[in-house]
């Protein structure tokens, strides 16, 4: 380790305790469970039917819950069943769902963005796989232009290569893949054993198929990891050249999670030991060429997500960073969320309740939210935060007609101890995060958060460090 990245780690370790709290990855502004179940969805359907919105491109996300096996660490709303004809009975749901919207103008859009995720999508036969996308077809604009994302997560242990060439056919062009660790006692430890060989195959299966990018999904704090036992991850990682690399910190949270109480808390590394992982991980992959673009994400420096953030054009949202391309997300199936202008919705959260809804020709959503122009301003500085590493106070409030001194007075207050600690520096225009920041951003975003202390008591955040 160089004498600069030693002092990194030093000055994490010991700025660590400070800064280390429960906090949102914030994939939204408001986050999932400010949503409330008195919103009225009728005002949903209006804003979505608004006839000066159909030339705008939208970004459509499909939640497959099923997976055939429970992964310990899991915390994903999903659904673990071997059940026959499960699969079926849900795309007649999400047939029915679609079908509610035709009317609404979103059909006119073109889906610029496509992501499929649960649950293990892959869960899905090859024909109903061909059958979904196939319902999608009939209800969406979909588009064959190169610059398209259109991506799905898979499961290594539930696809062929035969699936992979099936995806290729149904025009996906992007996948992911979840790893989260190669080392056999870990795998064993979380119940999701699948061996390097398999994915390597895969990987060059994928590569023959020309997809267009490739991500892996890991997960650092999982039990028996050591920086010895996940330096040998990843350098296979390395050895194997994904094109993005998504890198989580796992949150023990067994209260919440109950399949979480299968590991044994006593095997998961300290909070010193995941600092040295995440550190790891850090110059692992900076040495092999790869660039930390916000939270939790590395990707190549000839990415397009790279290029995007330097020219200000990334985004992130429930579906995590993608290209500029399209602000608005429709979600479709059990628990999605849909994010239209000023408003946050989200489907049924149960299964059942999700069927029966569909089932009765109601509309899925259990909840929602209809933004404040201070939800607005404030996700704008959040967003920048994640996807720029830079922000201007004066210049988004000035947007919303504010002057950044009087509005946001406790905020800049607030900023100074992080000035202080060399987490962010002042420029001309306003903030940039340093190298060391980057290891603090969510609580740099919670600084803006003013939803925060009215959380539900029973929603558990993970550790911003």
């Amino acid at each position: 380790m160089s004498q600069n990245a030693s002092h990194l780690q030093a000055d994490i370790e010991r700025l660590a305790p400070k800064y280390q709290r429960p906090g949102p990855r914030y994939t939204s502004y408001p986050t999932a469970p400010h949503l409330s179940e008195a919103f009225a969805t009728n005002q949903f359907e209006a804003r979505c039917a608004q006839a000066d919105q159909r030339d705008l491109p939208l970004s459509l996300y499909v939640h497959v819950p099923f997976c055939r096996s429970i992964c310990y660490y899991c915390a994903c709303n999903k659904v673990v069943t071997r059940t026959p004809g499960a699969g079926q009975e849900y795309l007649n749901a999400l047939d029915k769902e679609l079908a509610r919207y035709r009317d609404w103008g979103l059909n006119q859009r073109l889906v610029t963005q496509l992501h499929w995720g649960g649950g293990t999508p892959t869960y899905l036969s090859d024909a109903e796989l061909t059958q979904l996308m196939h319902l999608i077809a009939r209800n969406y604009q979909l588009t064959d232009a190169p610059d398209r994302e259109y991506s799905i997560e898979i499961d290594p242990r539930t696809v062929s290569k035969q699936t992979i060439a099936l995806l290729r056919g149904l025009g996906f062009n992007r996948l992911s893949l979840g790893i989260q660790d190669f080392d056999p006692l870990v795998q064993k430890a979380i119940n999701r054993v699948q061996p390097y060989e398999m994915v390597a195959d895969l990987t060059h299966s994928i590569r023959e198929h020309g997809f267009k990018s490739l991500s892996f999904d890991l997960i650092y704090g999982l039990p028996h990891q050591s920086e010895q036992s996940f330096s040998k991850t990843l350098a296979k990682v390395i050895r194997l050249g994904p094109d993005r690399i998504a890198c989580y910190n796992y949150a023990h949270l067994p209260n919440r999670f109950t399949s979480q109480r299968a590991i044994d808390r006593l095997t998961l590394p300290s909070a010193t030991q995941r600092l040295r992982l995440q550190r790891l991980i850090d110059t692992t992959l900076a040495d092999s060429g790869y660039v930390l673009i916000g939270l939790d994400h590395y990707v190549k420096t000839t990415d397009e997500l790279s290029v995007a953030q330097r020219e200000g054009r990334l985004l992130r949202n429930f579906q995590g960073y993608s290209l500029k391309s399209a602000e608005d997300m429709m979600g479709i199936g059990h628990s999605a969320i849909s994010q239209i202008g000023d408003m946050i919705v989200q489907n049924a959260r149960n299964l059942d309740d999700y069927l029966a809804k569909t089932e009765a020709n109601e509309s899925p959503i259990s909840r929602g939210l209809t933004l404040t122009q201070d939800d607005l301003l404030r996700r704008d500085i959040i967003m920048d935060i994640c996807c720029k590493l830079e922000f201007s106070l004066s210049e988004t409030c000035q947007r919303y007609g504010y002057q950044a001194q009087r509005y946001l007075k406790k905020e800049i207050e607030d900023l100074q101890e992080f000035i202080a600690d060399g987490l962010i520096n002042e420029t001309d225009s306003g903030y940039r995060l340093t190298t060391l920041g980057r290891h603090f951003l969510r609580n740099l975003c919670m600084v803006f958060d003013a939803w925060l202390e009215r959380t539900p008591v029973d929603i558990k955040y993970s550790k911003t460090v």
